[in-house]
């Protein structure tokens, strides 16, 4: 496992982290109306961000004083691959199986 993909499923492993991506998944929203109804405080949404960013799930844009974030789909293609990979060796083991009988 290379280092980046060791960050992204980190990254994945905090359920705000889920819940943020999953409301990022409508369009770029700023911060507050992303930690608007989360039972952390606004600060720790930026931190949840800032590991999302990190991780290249996220990125983030300013626009005038208001930073959007918005998911970053190189990120998410990076991570796909890696899962495919987990994908594909369970259809060969599966194909491996039926072929036994």
């Amino acid at each position: 496992m290379k280092a980046y993909e060791q960050v992204q499923l980190n990254a994945l492993g905090d359920v705000t982290r889920r819940m943020l991506l999953e409301r990022l998944r409508r369009g770029p929203l700023p911060v507050g109306e992303l930690a608007r109804g989360l039972t952390v405080s606004r600060p720790a949404v930026s931190q949840h961000l800032r590991v999302l960013k990190e991780a290249k799930l996220v990125r983030d844009e300013a626009a005038g004083t208001r930073r959007y974030y918005s998911l970053d789909p190189k990120g998410f293609e990076a991570l796909r691959k890696y899962l495919d990979n987990f994908w594909g060796e369970a259809l060969e083991a599966f194909q491996a199986k039926v072929e036994e009988k």
